[in-house]
């Protein structure tokens, strides 16, 4: 019975006008996510043409820095546009950032590419969860997830094909102008279709204003903590991770005051608040689980034997393991919504104190076993926490929650990568990477990770519990 009601979820999914939808948002969702690791193959061959080899890590950082703005601001462009307006302008700032990345001439115009990149690419995530909120029934919403996690899942091989197989070739630049098409076909489909279709407010629209100051807040908090990653000294790297701090903090007071104006929900950054809990806790298991991602290949390929590609793989695990649980489990009925998340987030924060013994020690088949572990409670969890977000949030506040899950996901990763950055390079990769160096940072970059996995949990706590009636707007 489950087995048929499950097959005729998916129908409904996949056939008449849901079709349409569901592949709009995937092609949004698809540019976003292939994006970086395509671009991560190809830097070799970009800094060996362009030079540029002190700024790689602003590639990603900016890219980064741009799709967190277009993200807080998405909310607030839909009281002005409608949705299939406002996903056709992030696909073609998206494009024409892609054709400045394609045709430049240095890195710091590449890096100007790559900010309207992340402007389009985080515009587009953003805006897709918005219609998958919107646009989809209650019921239908985990498939809708489920869905744009395989698709993350599969870019997490196809991603890196792409950009090695154009760059092996020497027309890395191609590749920029492929990503360019497709955004093109992209914003042409959505303005010609009607099934993308939500009309802005009216009276919202005439009471608010663009919020120029606070989203300098929040690109100079960002920004400033993306360099700390990045930062020569330790003493350096820890004033810019508080004048970050102090940015974001000042952004979300602001924030929190300009009533409808607001970017964000209320209390974005308290735990303890019934819409704040699910985004602190979204960014804090970002925070948590993003030195697998990003000096595990190191550690495997220097400790533990494994070739790049080999390693790249294991990481990529990850990701399937997302899709598969993702899939398996979209069409649990609503009442599980609370347990599956909370089930999902004890999984991942096992697999985070599994990694601290595993990723210096190994064995390589634990490395893996957890990777794949870490992707299943992430499957297991997000794939339910957009409908329970939006059941708890008044209709008044729902676009602001769906564009902020992915907003604040993205801001976990700018955090933890310039925060376990940071632990790397005072537990060894400050004096050059060998055995007892990678051994050292595979140990301490994730045993710095456990307190956000546990304020995570903690935030998750207070997001599942059972509560008699829907959030209000002060939260």
């Amino acid at each position: 019975m489950t087995d048929a009601v499950n097959d005729a979820g998916w129908r409904q999914l996949l056939t008449g006008g849901n079709a349409t939808k569901i592949a709009v948002v995937s092609l949004g969702v698809w540019l976003h996510a292939a994006d970086g690791l395509m671009v991560a193959t190809m830097i070799p061959a970009i800094v060996t043409d362009i030079g540029g080899a002190p700024l790689i890590g602003w590639i990603f950082a900016l890219y980064e820095i741009g799709s967190i703005a277009a993200g807080a601001s998405a909310a607030h462009l839909l009281r002005h546009v409608g949705l299939r307006q406002a996903m056709t302008a992030a696909a073609l700032i998206y494009l024409i950032g892609c054709a400045i990345s394609a045709m430049a001439p240095t890195m710091p115009v590449m890096l100007a590419g790559r900010v309207l990149q992340g402007l389009g690419g985080g515009g587009l995530v953003a805006l897709s969860f918005i219609a998958v909120a919107r646009l989809f029934h209650a019921t239908l919403m985990p498939r809708v997830m489920a869905a744009v996690s395989a698709l993350w899942g599969m870019s997490a091989f196809v991603g890196p094909l792409v950009g090695g197989v154009f760059a092996g070739a020497g027309v890395w630049r191609w590749a920029f102008w492929a990503f360019a098409i497709q955004a093109a076909l992209l914003a042409l489909w959505l303005w010609r279709t009607r099934v993308i279709e939500l009309p802005p407010d009216e009276k919202e629209a005439i009471r608010t204003r663009f919020p120029a100051y606070r989203l300098a807040l929040l690109a100079a908090g960002v920004t400033s903590i993306a360099a700390a990653g990045l930062a020569a000294t330790l003493l350096l790297s820890l004033f810019l991770v508080g004048l970050g701090v102090a940015c974001l903090g000042l952004f979300a007071l602001r924030d929190s005051q300009a009533g409808e104006g607001r970017m964000l929900p209320p209390q974005v950054f308290n735990p303890l608040a019934t819409l704040g809990a699910p985004l602190v806790m979204i960014m804090c298991f970002a925070i948590s689980t993003i030195a697998l991602g990003i000096y595990g290949p190191v550690i495997m390929v220097t400790v533990h034997g494994l070739t790049p590609l080999e390693a790249g793989y294991v990481i990529a695990l990850e990701s399937i393991g997302w899709s598969v649980a993702a899939i398996l489990i979209a069409g649990i009925p609503e009442r599980w919504d609370r347990t599956m998340i909370l089930a999902g987030l004890l999984v991942i924060t096992a697999s985070v104190f599994g990694l601290v013994y595993a990723l210096p020690n190994g064995p390589v088949s634990a490395i893996v076993a957890l990777a794949i572990l870490q992707g299943a409670g992430f499957g297991a969890a997000w794939t339910f926490v957009l409908r329970r977000a939006t059941k708890l949030a008044p209709p008044s506040e729902h676009n602001r929650v769906a564009s902020a899950i992915p907003t604040l996901h993205r801001l976990g990763y700018a955090i933890g990568a310039a925060a376990i950055g940071i632990v790397a390079n005072a537990a060894g990769f400050a004096d050059g990477i060998d055995v007892e160096s990678a051994r050292s940072v595979g140990f301490w970059a994730v045993v710095a990770s456990l307190p956000f996995a546990l304020l995570g949990l903690f935030a998750a706590l207070n997001f599942v519990r059972e509560r008699k009636e829907p959030a209000r707007v002060a939260g």
